[in-house]
């Protein structure tokens, strides 16, 4: 790189780390914030110098751009949501990003404890609600400038955020689990693993995964093949009359033979 690209990345790098916090709040995965940020970064080396030099605030630009990247993966990424069971979580953070830019979620959230419980109700808002409400109040982004990323009018960019406001901050914050109740699940999952009880274990991790024996129908229970193998547990051959003219296998617990 030349001067003026040395001067370039070092001012980039100065506005990385709100850039960085910005993506993280809009994908809610850390790997996919560090992208979309070397994403920003290239496309600025491809633009010509006389566009370079036309760019008066290199934060806010930069900003747009990154806002442009993580509204194409939010809406691919609910797309694959839909699909999705279970309850989604972000990925948290390991180590808190620096930057200048306040954090969207003091608007909502007062309390530090809460912020990573906050961070799945943002992520419950539509992908124009939680960019015009992650940039705006998180970093002071026009709505001007949100329209021009969005597609829409200024009015309609401010609704978004508006509508993402609200949503955040009717949100309750989740039940908490009692510590006797945390302390519980963990030692029956490992008694249940040590014991090798695959209903225990289905159990702890689902309560109704796993149906009392007595409601299975007699007679009609198969087990899949090999699969007393996959559980690690001992088979044993015994009598079992002839499958199409050869002997046929009964697997039962034993000694580990077939």
């Amino acid at each position: 790189m030349d001067e003026g690209d040395d001067a370039l990345a070092a001012e980039f790098d100065r506005h990385r780390p709100n850039l960085l916090r910005a993506a993280y709040r809009l994908t809610a995965r850390p790997a996919d914030a560090e992208d979309a940020v070397q994403e920003a970064w290239r496309r600025l080396m491809r633009l010509a110098e006389a566009h370079k030099a036309r760019i008066g605030d290199l934060g806010a630009w930069l900003t747009t751009v990154v806002g442009h990247i993580c509204l194409d993966h939010m809406r691919s990424a609910a797309v694959r949501r839909e699909s999705y069971v279970g309850p989604w979580l972000p990925e948290p953070v390991v180590g808190e990003v620096d930057g200048q830019a306040r954090d969207p979620l003091d608007v909502v959230v007062d309390h530090e404890d809460l912020r990573f419980a906050a961070l799945p109700v943002l992520h419950e808002l539509t992908p124009e609600q939680r960019l015009a409400f992650v940039l705006h109040d998180g970093f002071d982004t026009p709505f001007a400038e949100i329209a021009d990323v969005l597609g829409c009018t200024a009015a309609t960019a401010r609704q978004h955020a508006s509508r993402g406001r609200r949503a955040m901050t009717t949100a309750g914050p989740p039940p908490r689990i009692p510590m006797p109740e945390q302390q519980r699940v963990p030692g029956e999952f490992l008694a249940a693993v040590s014991a090798r009880d695959v209903a225990a274990v289905a159990r702890v991790l689902h309560p109704r995964a796993a149906r009392p024996r007595r409601q299975r129908r007699q007679g009609t229970h198969r087990a899949a093949p090999g699969g007393r193998r996959r559980q690690g547990l001992p088979v044993r051959r015994r009598p079992g009359g002839e499958v199409r003219g050869r002997p046929a296998q009964r697997h039962a617990p034993g000694t580990g033979q077939r």
